[in-house]
């Protein structure tokens, strides 16, 4: 499982003109699954997100109640070494990928963690304003 954690003033997401998910001062997290991933991986990665120290202070959004918008990203396994076009091989399919990124946030629920998300298997607007800027890459 792979995971991009940005710090962010605002992110939204939007599908057909929709917002599905907004969050004001916050992570953004882009998460990708691999075929290798299980429950448990979810569960860590849960765990990871909500206590990483990106915020200000060295505080974590558990510390702080900071809301977390969790949009899948499949593309994030997305591998371009040989050629221009990326092989996707190694990112999860749809079936396998989505029950896990359910899991990912329901176990950030679980731990109190005020979470929205996008829609998966859709074509998203993902927006949002970094703030530090703070980017962190997650590869468990």
């Amino acid at each position: 499982m792979r995971a991009v954690v940005q710090t962010v003033e605002q992110a939204r997401v939007t599908v057909d003109d929709e917002v599905v998910g907004a969050i004001e001062n916050g992570l953004l997290v882009l998460l990708g699954v691999t075929h290798t991933d299980t429950a448990e991986t979810a569960a860590t990665m849960a765990r990871k997100v909500h206590e990483l120290r990106i915020l200000d202070d060295e505080r974590s959004a558990a510390d702080v109640g900071a809301p977390i918008l969790v949009v899948s990203q499949f593309t994030l396994y997305g591998d371009a070494r040989k050629g221009r076009r990326p092989s996707w091989t190694a990112a999860a399919p749809a079936v396998v990928a989505e029950p896990l990124v359910s899991a990912v946030v329901q176990a950030l629920r679980d731990r109190g963690a005020k979470v929205e998300t996008g829609r998966f298997r859709t074509h998203m607007l993902v927006e949002s304003t970094n703030t530090g800027p703070k980017t962190i890459l997650l590869d468990l």
